[in-house]
């Protein structure tokens, strides 16, 4: 929970530091931010190398992919440090978080910029470790304690895959350069696919792909609010990052490089891919509707949009292997496309909900309510991000997931009807995603925001600190701006090195074609101006058909009753009921009702009434496996008998054993 503290005269001074290093950490983002920028439009790049010693060598580089996910960090990290001076100013954060905040952030730029296996496996730790102890920066919070010990242990699982991929290809080509395996892989053959398969996972359980995302949903909420927006807008991104950079960069799927290998073996890479991601967004969004606490729901709203650029992923693979770099093409940029929305839209949203914890001290957005009328521009930045992961115009959810439907449309090009038929019902997949996304963030924006005050709290509620309106301003601001102007981050997202040989975007004058696929028609310019006009006649039409006559404010309409309290609105678990139902069997609701008789049965004193869902996940996947994992732990106890004869057998047999093989 997160909570102010009595503000002393030391406090005060502890408070004006640490936002004073904030605001160095925001401006700190802003030249990786613009250097990349340069790199990306005017197409430059850059290397280092830093020799540690004379076998080990630290290769970093800029421009293209690397570039694109910098601006991506260094946006966010500018205004995720501006919310953090406001956030922090009056809350018991101490120094050691403060210093962990600028390791976390650094090390993400390392990972983005590293160029061999030494520079990224320590890039990828640091942020790793860095984000842990960030995690579990609340010693008092045994939940905290319990998400950083599942998010230590995931995320270790996850880098072992990772250190697994990257010894194979080390020994499949001898180099411990980017450049130089993706030069020796040519001849790899199968390896290449250990490596997809291993290098999915590892990446996935960072990314929060189901059913490797148990960690996320735990771990988010636990985290300081300024630290969740980072984690979920960039953080698990790198693992979008590295999915892509083994797959079309260093494998050659893209990047202009020929496919080695057989077509096949890609055609089952993108089906793996985009198999995760329909999963991974449907059943995200799924769990996402269910939750209450309204951090929880955004940690797997997460899982939801990485499935989202997943599907993109997944159908640029497919088209790859098909021999469509155009449609390729499209699909990966609208998944990159997606990675630039999500990041700014879920930073927002983030940001958002910390301003409501930290008004009310509470996660629970049935103990919320009525926060519109006392953060008039919280609620405001709130709806805007809402708006835009539902995927409505104009703001810039709606034209990558846009995208990324119309790909999914396409796969009626390829030529095998499996791939035609799957890649339409991942389609319908996303179709689903969107309208559940829809009543999910009805859900939030709604139960938090509007109607009465929930708890005292919510009555007492005062507005965010004007650093952390700052903060979520911009990026408000950047959910427009990408949102009507989509030709402009098409073209940013053109300087990536991406499939398509000669280049994955060309311009008209009057929209934008990917690889020869002109844009059908929707110019953004029209499209606004459509808008626009409608917006324009809402407004006007009530004077025009109320006249001139005076405003009134009333009371709502309260039925009769003498006063409204706030029993009487919709909760949450009510507002997801018809749903729970619909879904039941993929939900499995457990159900737990307990009435108390004045006389029973005709008058009661009190009705609780418990639900909740069964986590697939943890109860048939995670449940077993650590079922197995004691029991061979138990077995293995066994051999600890304590007896000195019974070890000095065990070594006499070993010794056996291996003369025996050795022999």
């Amino acid at each position: 929970m997160e909570t102010d503290r009595p503000e002393t005269a030391s406090s005060r001074i502890t408070g004006k530091l640490s936002s004073a290093c904030y605001l160095l950490y925001a401006a700190g983002c802003l030249f990786p931010g613009l250097l990349s920028l340069r790199d990306l439009l005017f197409g430059y790049s850059w290397y280092v190398s830093l020799p540690l010693s004379g076998v080990l060598t630290l290769s970093f580089r800029g421009g293209g992919l690397s570039a694109y996910f910098v601006i991506i960090l260094s946006l966010l990290g500018f205004c995720v440090s501006v919310y953090s001076a406001g956030y922090t100013r009056h809350s018991d954060s101490p120094w050691s978080a403060l210093l962990l905040y600028g390791i976390f952030v650094s090390s993400m730029y390392a990972v983005f910029y590293s160029a061999n296996i030494p520079a990224f496996l320590i890039s990828w730790e640091t942020m790793s470790l860095s984000s842990y102890f960030l995690v579990v920066s609340d010693t008092e919070n045994i939940e905290a304690s319990r998400a950083g010990l599942l998010y230590g242990v995931m995320t270790h699982i996850g880098t072992a895959f990772i250190i697994a991929a990257f010894m194979v290809m080390f020994f499949a080509t001898g180099s411990l350069e980017f450049a130089g395996i993706r030069a020796g892989l040519g001849s790899a053959g199968n390896l290449r696919s250990v490596i997809f398969v291993l290098a999915l996972i590892g990446f996935g359980t960072k990314a929060g792909v189901i059913p490797l995302h148990t960690w996320l949903p735990k771990a988010h909420p636990a985290a300081p609010s300024n630290v969740s927006a980072l984690m979920s807008g960039v953080m698990i991104k790198s693992g979008i990052y590295g999915i892509i950079l083994v797959t079309f960069d260093i494998l050659g799927v893209g990047a202009g490089q020929p496919v080695a290998g057989p077509p096949s073996a890609t055609l089952w890479w993108g089906v793996a891919a985009l198999s995760a991601g329909a999963i991974s967004a449907v059943m995200g969004i799924m769990h996402a509707l269910m939750e209450r606490d309204i951090k929880r729901l955004l940690a797997y709203s997460s899982v939801e949009n990485v499935g989202i650029i997943l599907l993109g992923i997944g159908a640029s693979m497919i088209f790859y292997s098909n021999n469509l770099p155009a449609f390729a093409g499209l699909a990966l940029a609208a998944a990159l496309y997606h990675v630039f929305n999500h990041a700014i839209f879920k930073g927002l949203l983030f940001m958002g909900a910390g301003s409501a914890v930290h008004a009310t001290g509470t996660k629970n957005m049935e103990e919320m309510g009525g926060l519109i009328k006392r953060m008039p521009w919280t609620g405001l930045f709130f709806l805007i991000g809402a708006i835009a992961i539902c995927a409505l115009p104009p703001f810039n959810g709606f034209m990558s997931e846009w995208l990324t439907f119309q790909s999914l449309i396409m796969g009626i090009k390829t030529s095998v009807v499996f791939t035609k038929t799957f890649m339409l019902l991942a389609g319908a997949a996303l179709a689903l995603t969107g309208a559940l996304a829809a009543s999910s963030f009805v859900k939030a924006f709604g139960i938090s925001f509007l109607g009465v005050s929930r708890s005292a709290k919510a009555a007492g509620a005062e507005e965010s600190s004007f650093s952390m309106l700052a903060g979520m301003g911009i990026l408000s601001v950047f959910c427009l701006l990408a949102g009507i102007f989509p030709g402009y981050m098409l073209k940013l997202i053109s300087g990536v090195s991406l499939p398509a040989p000669g280049g994955l975007l060309q311009f008209a004058p009057n929209g934008f074609a990917v690889s020869g696929i002109s844009s059908s028609g929707v110019l953004p310019t029209a499209l606004l101006g459509t808008m626009l006009a409608g917006a324009a006649l809402v407004f006007i039409f009530p004077f025009i058909a109320g006249g001139r006559r005076k405003s009134i404010c009333a009371d709502p309409w309260d039925c009769g009753v003498r006063r409204l309290t706030p029993r009487m609105q919709y909760t949450a678990t009510a507002f997801t009921h018809p749903l729970r139902r619909i879904f039941k069997k993929i939900y499995k609701p457990r159900k737990e009702v307990r009435i108390d008789y004045i006389v029973k049965p005709f008058f009661t004193r009190e009705i609780e009434y418990r639900s909740e869902i069964t986590p697939l996940a943890e109860v048939y996947f995670y449940r077993p496996l650590t079922n197995a994992l004691h029991d061979i732990a138990n077995w293995a106890r066994r051999l600890q008998s304590g007896n000195l004869q019974l070890y000095l057998g065990y070594i006499l047999g070993t010794l056996v054993v291996l003369l025996v093989v050795w022999g």
